[in-house]
């Protein structure tokens, strides 16, 4: 008779034992989906000024850009240059959550705001004769077709997010590049 108390109680034990384990495995489980949940882009306003040199976005034209990262304040950026600039920078130890730039197919050239996407699906133009902030920009679309009828229009080339190289986003100063001062 106490065996068989002694096996019903090894039993429970057993069962218990894995009860808690599959609930720790649930609460972990939890843990992990509540760090996937979607970074939004911030909208900007007449305040947000560029991590980089302090312009305030909203006084120039051509696409912006936003990087949030795992810890602190998110880096605003007045041009889609300056974005890769410090994203492709091997100084770059920050972790980032989300890359966002602006739709220009949506977006108004001269005054963008909100038509926010994700920096790493977009389609970049390069070598247009449209400026930004900055002088020569890369135009961002959400999608190729978008990116292409720009580029007809404007001139350009159409690169997605990868293939953008550290050498086409290097800030020597817009003052060098810009023909028109």
């Amino acid at each position: 008779m106490k065996t068989c108390h002694i096996q019903t109680l090894r039993a429970t034990v057993i069962a218990v034992t894995l009860a808690l384990s599959f609930a720790g495995s649930a609460v972990l489980g939890g843990c992990s989906q509540s760090e996937s949940v979607a970074v939004k882009p911030i909208e900007i306003t007449r305040s947000t000024a560029s991590s980089i040199d302090g312009m305030i976005l909203m006084d120039y034209p051509g696409p912006k850009a936003q990087i949030q990262y795992d810890q602190g304040s998110p880096d605003f950026f007045c041009d889609t240059v300056e974005m890769f600039s410090i994203y492709l920078t091997p100084e770059q130890h920050k972790r980032v959550r989300a890359m966002f730039v602006q739709d220009m197919a949506k977006a108004d050239w001269n005054n963008p705001t909100a038509d926010w996407i994700d920096a790493k699906t977009a389609f970049f133009v390069a070598g247009s004769k449209r400026l930004g902030a900055m002088g020569p920009t890369l135009g961002s679309f959400s999608s190729e077709a978008d990116a292409r009828k720009f580029a007809a229009r404007e001139g350009g080339k159409v690169y997605r997010f990868d293939q953008i190289t550290p050498d086409m986003v290097v800030l020597d100063g817009g003052v060098l590049k810009d023909k028109q001062m």
